[in-house]
């Protein structure tokens, strides 16, 4: 009898084991559904529509935020500096955050046009020349070449001195000033000449944000 009693209760212990274990094995299943999953996903979404540039000391200095119908310029306080509408195939409207026109950005076989407010004078103008780029003004007189080289891209004045330095190593672009130090840097997705038109300094923020828009929109490389 007693042998018995001892079968039973070594059964009704290993039935509790087992249970356990189950219980244990369908908590630690993660739920596609669950809130946490979700954030997750939102958040490598976000992160891939936003090109931020920070100091070398990791201090963000403004983000370029990609929109339904563009993109828009903001600083490291979130505040927005300049919005840019895709108006149409190759045409750019960029506007200030009090909705003020402040030019235009056509693009044409490989030619960026940066304009004034009303669309009707040449300001810059950035054209590609094969594996290399040029900056001029209305006049057409140069004010960067921005050649390959190494390291990445240098940015150059008329009299061929340094005046950038593109960085490309490792899934970062910076921009490094001639002594090689970093201004900015980002590990965001953007082509190495969209990166460099915020080195353009002969333009204001907001131009460079909607050249360098423009440029990653049109397959400048």
């Amino acid at each position: 009898m007693q042998k018995i009693l001892f079968n039973i209760c070594v059964s009704c212990l290993l039935l509790t084991l087992i249970s356990c274990n189950n219980n244990q094995a369908n908590n630690s299943t993660v739920n596609p559904n669950s809130p946490s999953a979700t954030s997750v996903t939102t958040n490598v979404t976000e992160s891939a529509d936003k090109v931020k540039f920070k100091t070398e000391g990791g201090a963000e200095l403004f983000s370029l935020k990609k929109q339904a119908d563009g993109a828009k310029l903001v600083d490291a306080s979130n505040q927005e500096l300049v919005r840019i509408k895709a108006d149409k195939a190759g045409k750019f409207k960029f506007k200030n955050a009090q909705d003020k026109t402040l030019g235009y950005v056509f693009a044409t076989n490989s030619n960026w046009k940066l304009q004034n407010s009303e669309g009707k004078q040449d300001l810059y103008i950035l054209s590609q020349q094969g594996n290399s780029y040029q900056l001029v003004d209305g006049g057409k007189k140069e004010i960067y070449s921005i050649n390959a080289d190494n390291n990445g891209l240098a940015i150059t004045s008329p009299d061929k001195k340094l005046v950038y330095q593109v960085r490309v190593k490792e899934g970062k672009i910076s921009l490094r000033n001639p002594s090689g130090k970093t201004v900015f840097s980002t590990k965001s997705n953007i082509s190495p000449i969209a990166f460099a038109c915020f080195g353009f300094d002969a333009l204001t923020r907001e131009q460079q944000a909607a050249l360098a828009y423009a440029v990653s929109s049109t397959g400048g490389k």
